[in-house]
This record gives structure tokens, sequence and C-alpha cells, in this order.
């Protein structure tokens, strides 16, 4: 199983007017993150693509590209495009030329997004949301699979009449994902189509979000895929430290501001100590704990559900970067080598 990290390079807000400030540094650290996930052998580091002032990516491949440049083994996903209020020539362009920058390491998680504002930003109607997102996925793949490219055109997007769209990656086809968030209609979309489906998990209890793993697999072979050469990605949000009190001390506190403020926007009630705790035991969609901790509950996890690729989101909110660097050389060097192992494991047995 490929195990990873993605962040949504977060960045506090000033208390008194709400703005953005820190930019800059949290670039910089996010950079050193993916170069040191590269260094201590994990396999996967993805950078979401956000409009607002608490995070600092709105274009996942730039920031990519720079990583690129910094790194030699450690495939690099957004995660994710927002296809939707984007134009998915550019962001097939975009891709194509980290995948070469990269020398084949790129891929494109394509998804609807948790927020909003882009839509707005960028001219489009919320209420054709569904529709434009249909209509643009196609796009993509049919960009993916034909260097001359011959489109009707939507409502939505205007045609294209046999052009060609360069430069075109190295992966011949480049990886795309699907991202869904636990929506059966958007599970189905991933079967249907034989996409690879990353599933975030962030809150509730992970079971029960096995019957969506289920149904993708069987819609997929119903759809003429086969199921096993469709990877299956779990997203989660975790943390770890050497002590698994001192990784829930350092992350709750992040945590919690971050998931209040987006609450108050979308009427969730406030986090609470007991219920985080709660929900990073062993039966809760919270990762965060000692090497240990998290290793088996990784490997509790791929026993229900078999899937293929891991990511944690480790900075949900501003966390100390000596912190978040410990932490990535925890997840490297300890829980992937025990987690490789305890798979390969299973699969023998």
């Amino acid at each position: 199983m490929e195990l990873g990290i993605y962040s949504f390079a977060e960045t506090p807000l000033d208390p008194e007017t709400g703005r953005q400030v820190g930019a800059p540094d949290r670039i910089r650290h996010l950079l050193e993150e993916i170069e040191l996930a590269d260094r201590v052998g994990l396999d996967v580091f993805g950078v979401g693509e956000h409009h607002r002032p608490d995070y600092a990516v709105s274009s996942p491949a730039v920031v990519l590209a720079a990583a690129a440049a910094r790194t030699r083994r450690i495939r690099l996903t957004s995660a994710v495009s927002v296809l939707g209020s984007d134009d998915p020539v550019r962001v097939f362009q975009d891709f194509a030329l980290l995948d070469l920058i990269s020398e084949g390491r790129a891929e494109i998680m394509a998804g609807r997004g948790s927020f909003t504002e882009s839509f707005p930003l960028f001219g489009q109607d919320l209420a054709d949301y569904d529709e434009i997102f249909r209509d643009k996925l196609h796009l993509l793949l049919k960009l993916r699979e034909e260097e001359q490219v011959d489109w009707p055109g939507t409502r939505h997007r205007a045609p294209i009449d046999h052009r060609g769209v360069y430069p075109r990656p190295l992966q011949d086809p480049i990886p795309v994902w699907l991202a869904v968030g636990g929506t059966p209609s958007s599970v189905a979309r991933a079967a249907h189509l034989g996409l690879p489906m990353a599933l975030a998990i962030i809150g509730g209890s992970p079971i029960r979000f096995a019957p969506l793993v289920d149904g993708y697999r069987t819609l997929a072979t119903r759809a003429g895929h086969d199921p096993a050469s469709l990877p299956v990605g779990i997203n989660v949000h975790g943390f770890l430290a050497e002590d698994g009190d001192e990784a829930r001390e350092l992350a709750f506190p992040a945590f919690a501001s971050t998931m209040d403020r987006i609450g108050r926007e979308r009427g969730w009630p406030p986090t609470t100590r007991a219920r985080f705790e709660a929900e990073c035991g062993p039966n809760g969609p919270h990762f965060v704990g000692s090497p240990h901790e998290v290793t088996e509950k990784i490997l509790r996890l791929h026993r229900v559900f078999g899937h293929d690729r891991m990511l944690i989101q480790l900075t949900v909110g501003p966390l100390p970067h000596e912190k978040v660097l410990r932490a990535i050389e925890l997840l490297g060097e300890q829980v992937a080598p025990a987690v490789r192992e305890g798979v390969a494991g299973e699969r023998v047995g």
C-alpha cells in the first residue's frame, strides 16, 4: 500500500481583519515538507487548491513543479484540482508540464471541491455545479486520450475543433483520480468511468464507508472494468509524535480552530476535546497518535477496505513547522515500513 501526505497549505488569519498572514513562510515550509517526505521514503504528496484566506495554494501545479525540482522519487498530485471552476485544457497542460518536469511523477486528483469560492470568482453559476463538473471531467479524459481533440462543446464550454493540446505528458496516460466525499453518485461515476477513487473520510466511523468501496468495485465490474486495476485511496486527517498524548495535545488546538471556523460557515457544532479524543480512538476517523497507534489503525482499516493508497492531512490547521517535520519523519521512517510489512503479511496469509 502506498502511504503519503496531503496538505492545503493552511495559513494563520489576522484576528482583527481575517486577512491571510504568513503565506511566504507557509509555502517555503510546504516545499520543505515535500522534500522531507521524499527523503524518508513516502510514496505520494498531494496539494489542495483553494481560493480562501486560510489556505495559501490556489494552483497546486505551480507548487508541485517547484517540489519536483527538489525531489527524486515521490509522486506529486493535486488534492484536489477543482475542475468545475477551471478549464480542463489548462489543467491538462499544467499537469502534463509537471509530468515532464518530474520525469513521470505527476497525477491529477479531480474533484468538485469542498468549498465553492472559486465558482463566483471565475464566473460560474453554482446552480450548474454538478453539470459543469460532469462535462469538464469528460473533456479532461478526452484530452488525456487524444492529442488532436474534437469536442462538441456544452453550454459551459466552447467547442474544440480538431486542435492539438500540448505538451503531452511523459506518462501515457497520466493518472487521473476521482476524489469523492461519500456521495453514492460520485462513487458510481468513478466506477462507470474506470477511474481510481480517492475517498475522503474525515468524520464518522470509517466502517460505515465500506459499502461505498464495495459498491465501487461491483459497479466497476459491471461497467466492464477490472477492479483489480483500479486503485482505491483513503484520505484522512492525522498527526504523529513519539508519544500519542503529545500528538493529540499538539493537534487539537489547530484542528478545533480550523473545524470550528468552517463549522460556523456550515452550521456544525463546536469541536470538543472529548469528541476529538474519541475520533482519535481505534474506531474513529482521525489518525492522530504515536507511530505504533497510527500503524495499527492503518492496518485495521486496510483489513476492511483493502485499499491501495492512504494519504494523511497532517496540518488540518497551522502547527509548529518543526513538529510537522518530525511527524513526517515518523510517518516515513517508522509507520510506512511497518504498514508495508503488515500488508504484505496479510496477502501471504
